[in-house]
């Protein structure tokens, strides 16, 4: 089922929030066009806490994860994201089951 974590994170304020996003959807943009093996990647907003964002993230396996975290829009997420952050914490997940999209080739 692949290799997954869940990071949350806290914004200083709510305008660190909006500029932290800003630099998620930059990284986002690599991650779209160069990680094959970054099955979902999703930063979501939590209703009624306006400086918290959830990350979801899932990929084929851990050499695709390590393979994103070398990939240069993600160290650049990485090196950026202290100025905008109160705190986060990262949950590494291990799957018991679960539903994946289609596979569109047919594999």
């Amino acid at each position: 089922m692949g290799y997954g974590l869940v990071v949350r994170f806290t914004a200083k304020d709510e305008a660190a929030g909006l500029a932290f996003d800003e630099l998620a959807a930059t990284a986002l943009e690599g991650i779209r066009a160069h990680e094959p093996g970054t099955v979902v990647y999703v930063n979501h907003r939590v209703p009624d806490e306006p400086r918290v964002r959830v990350f979801y993230e899932l990929y084929a396996d851990r050499a695709a994860f390590d393979a994103h975290e070398e990939q240069p829009h993600v160290r650049r997420f990485l090196a950026e994201r202290g100025q905008f952050l109160e705190s986060f914490e990262v949950t590494f997940l291990d799957e018991v089951a679960g539903k994946l999209p289609a596979d569109p080739a047919g594999q």
